[in-house]
């Protein structure tokens, strides 16, 4: 290849970036491509993380009305995680041990439920409503109706 002109050293440089190009564009055609897999999972997370954080700010939102609305003391505890439920047992007006009964399986569930009851009577709404923090979709809109209701 040395002793070839420049011109034909040129046609072959562009001979082969033109093979390097097109060989992987081929053989992406050939067979399944792996890294569709992974793009999707990515653009997944992407989203569920998006709506998370779209909960989580609408859920802190609703905590902090509702203590904003039953005069509560620091109304922005709503925001820190986990000590948002201490905000709800201040709001239900409920000792402050209780706070604790939210760190042990199961308990949680129970003491949740007996929590969001008594939010819904400190708001003035039928206690029934605490019980609806256990149905699935409708455990949304209780602390949006909660907060945001008159």
């Amino acid at each position: 290849m040395m002793n070839m002109r420049p011109a034909s050293r040129f046609g072959w440089s562009c001979l082969l970036v033109l093979a390097a190009i097109l060989f992987p564009a081929s053989s992406a055609f050939a067979e399944p491509n792996e890294a569709l897999p992974w793009a999707m999972l990515g653009g997944f997370l992407i989203f569920l993380l998006i709506f998370l954080v779209a909960l989580y700010v609408y859920t802190a939102l609703a905590i902090q009305t509702i203590a904003q609305k039953t005069n509560t003391e620091n109304p922005w505890l709503a925001w820190i995680p986990i000590v948002n439920m201490l905000l709800l047992v201040m709001i239900a007006k409920k000792p402050f041990w209780w706070f604790f009964l939210f760190l042990i399986p199961l308990v949680n569930v129970v003491m949740m439920v007996i929590v969001w009851m008594a939010v819904a009577e400190a708001r003035g709404k039928p206690s029934w409503w605490g019980i609806m923090t256990l149905v699935p979709v409708v455990n949304l809109i209780v602390p949006g109706y909660l907060a945001w209701s008159d």
